[in-house]
């Protein structure tokens, strides 16, 4: 175990705070991103200290990652004592939900307050509680995720001892690293209470093949992901099994679908595939892996405010259906509100994935709009026009082009647009794509970002060119996780 030095007894400098060692801090507030914030008394002030995935009250033991002048990041490395407002939960404690303990109630005021603070701070917004639109929370508070992708490895995490061993292990990625991973014994709370709970069975199944999980490190072993996709609407589950070539010849798939079925049912199992997978990569899917189905269909269906979505398990969908619903409505709504509705003939929706909110928007408008979609993805364009096909959509159209080119190259689209959707990476729109956007001199643009931060930093850009921001919503699609999204409502004055 390493050393931890607790900085209120011992009397170290700041220059102490050196990247790999590790400290004790007493959290006092949060920051936007689910970092904690530590402050140390100095001569000149407060010193802070960001640590991911702690919460106000907490008193934590962090790795140092980075230290600048002002401040220090940290790793969250065990939680000494917790906050007093912690609660208990039934589920198993997971990496991918640092704050399932933090009431609802507090998590959703920190994505509002954190991203009032960002839209003031970076996005230089004034008077932002009367363009509030409203905070939408989550429909589902728990068990609300329709994918989840699990890790195969031969060194294991214990979580009381705080260190590795070495057995077969299923589970989730111990958070910060790619080595090991913590098994996977019950009911995250996440994903699906009745699949989760036979993951310990599922596991000394696989254990009892003989065939060995992945080693991270030395690139050897056969099993190395499970990946799950659900359907909420039909309630069907649909099974990715990940492994190398090495021990083909020994895999029993016969076997395999045959537990599979014994433990989650004939009648939930819509199908399950088989990836042989030998990069070296620490990815679940590559361009160049075999998949074969082994049970059932490769697909399964979703439906969204009343329009059917095929899913495979690799096309991109959002994770969380009910939350999706309540983001892409509002989206919709202010796509097609406002004073330039009457004139309106076309949509353009630019980082459009598979097409989602355009084909709401063609089925709200009753194909009354010509909704173009632009997607730099070749496979989501596909899905996209397949999923429009099979809601028999009209006056849809998808190009598979990097944004910022397919502007450039379609110039004819210039004053014909009068609202944008724009629903960009986390890292936001590159400026020279921004820059061909405000070209297309729309009358109105709907912003949707998984990252407020990248999202306030580009509505100083729109400002300068005479958009104004009218409204937004906060939406929480990730509860007991830092994530949130929001979606704005510019018009051009």
């Amino acid at each position: 175990m390493p050393k931890f030095i607790d900085l209120a007894q011992e009397n170290i400098s700041i220059k102490d705070l050196k990247k790999g060692r590790y400290f004790t801090f007493h959290i006092e507030d949060m920051a936007f991103g689910g970092k904690g914030i530590a402050r140390i008394p100095t001569e000149n002030g407060n010193y802070t200290v960001f640590v991911a995935n702690s919460i106000p009250g907490q008193t934590v033991r962090a790795k140092v990652v980075k230290r600048k002048k002002n401040y220090a990041q940290c790793k969250l490395a065990e939680v000494l004592e917790r906050s007093s407002n912690e609660v208990e939960t039934p589920y198993q404690s997971i990496p991918g939900a640092p704050f399932a303990n933090w009431p609802l109630a507090d998590q959703h005021a920190h994505k509002k307050d954190s991203t009032f603070e960002l839209y003031k701070r970076i996005g230089e917004q004034t008077d932002l509680e009367s363009k509030f639109d409203e905070f939408i929370p989550s429909p589902r508070d728990w068990h609300y995720r329709n994918k989840m992708e699990y890790s195969f490895s031969q060194v294991i995490w214990d979580t009381e001892k705080n260190e590795n061993y070495n057995d077969f292990g299923l589970g989730f990625k111990h958070r910060g690293q790619w080595l090991s991973v913590e098994n996977m014994n019950a009911d995250s709370g996440l994903f699906d209470a009745d699949v989760e709970n036979q993951f310990k069975d599922l596991r000394e199944y696989l254990n009892s093949t003989g065939l060995p999980a992945w080693h991270p490190a030395r690139h050897k072993g056969f099993y190395r992901y499970i990946n799950i996709r659900k359907s909420f609407s039909e309630d069907k589950l649909l099974f990715n099994l990940t492994t190398s070539s090495s021990h083909l010849e020994e895999f029993d798939k016969e076997n395999f679908v045959s537990k599979l079925i014994e433990l989650f049912g004939e009648d939930r199992l819509a199908g399950i595939l088989h990836t042989i997978h030998d990069s070296l990569g620490d990815r679940a899917f590559d361009k160049d892996a075999e998949t074969h189905l082994l049970y059932g269909e490769p697909i399964i269906h979703e439906n969204l405010l009343g329009l059917d979505f095929e899913m495979s398990i690799n096309s991109f969908f959002q994770p969380n259906p009910a939350a999706a619903q309540k983001l892409y409505q509002k989206a919709v709504d202010y796509s097609l509100s406002g004073s330039h509705r009457d004139n309106e003939e076309v949509i353009l929706d630019l980082f459009c994935g598979t097409g989602t909110i355009g084909q709401i928007l063609a089925h709200q408008s009753n194909g009354a709009k010509s909704i173009i979609g632009v997607d730099i993805v070749e496979s989501a364009i596909e899905n996209a026009r397949k999923n429009a096909e099979l809601n028999e959509l009209k006056n849809l159209t998808f190009f598979a082009a990097d944004v910022g080119k397919f502007l450039l190259e379609y110039p004819e689209y210039k004053n014909t647009i009068n609202t944008l959707v724009l629903d960009p990476p986390r890292s936001g729109i590159a400026p020279k794509t921004l820059k061909r956007v405000i070209q297309l001199e729309a009358c109105r643009i709907v912003y949707i970002s998984c990252n407020p931060a990248t999202q306030a930093r580009d509505f100083v850009h729109l400002n300068e060119s005479g958009y104004i921001l009218k409204k937004f919503s906060v939406v929480d699609q990730f509860p007991h996780t830092a994530h949130v999204e929001t979606v704005s409502l510019f018009e051009k004055e």
